[in-house]
């Protein structure tokens, strides 16, 4: 896994990857974090998730994706359905989920570069040390790289 800084939305529209990748709960509330930022700046992402069945624990580990064009810019946003839900205290985020999501876009995205911040170590509670290896091997062999925000 490649780390590097800086905004992930803004490398995708500035063209550093063909594929981004956010954590989503199973009752298309995108009301927080990246998400909330990701259903304001592309309302097409957040329609793809609304098309999803509300509530169903089956999507863990499932997702859903919208692609975006704007200007030059041409990617993909994808739901990764790695929670159920987003209240509640403790560790929301499932990591099996996890390790199923991220398969799911190596295999429909064998090609793309694939960018996505810390899913599931945030508001979702859980550990980073956890998640990581998960995604490096669903993503092994393709390029991928962890967006964090600069300090």
């Amino acid at each position: 896994m490649t780390v590097i800084r800086g905004d992930l939305i803004q490398l995708a529209l500035d063209g550093e990857f063909d594929v981004i990748v956010h954590g989503c709960n199973c009752f298309h509330a995108m009301g927080a974090g990246i998400a909330r930022v990701i259903a304001a700046e592309f309302p097409s992402a957040f329609e793809a998730d609304k098309r999803t069945e509300y509530g169903g624990r089956s999507k863990l580990g499932t997702i859903s994706s919208a692609r975006i064009l704007r200007g030059t810019a041409d990617f993909t946003v994808i739901n990764a359905y790695t929670q159920y839900r987003w209240d509640g205290e403790g560790r929301l985020v499932d990591y099996d989920a996890i390790s199923t999501s991220f398969g799911a876009v190596a295999g429909a995205y064998p090609s793309a570069r694939i960018g996505y911040p810390m899913i599931g170590a945030g508001l979702a509670g859980g550990d980073w040390s956890e998640i990581a290896p998960r995604i490096d091997a669903a993503l092994e062999g393709l390029e991928h790289k962890l967006v964090v925000l600069p300090d």
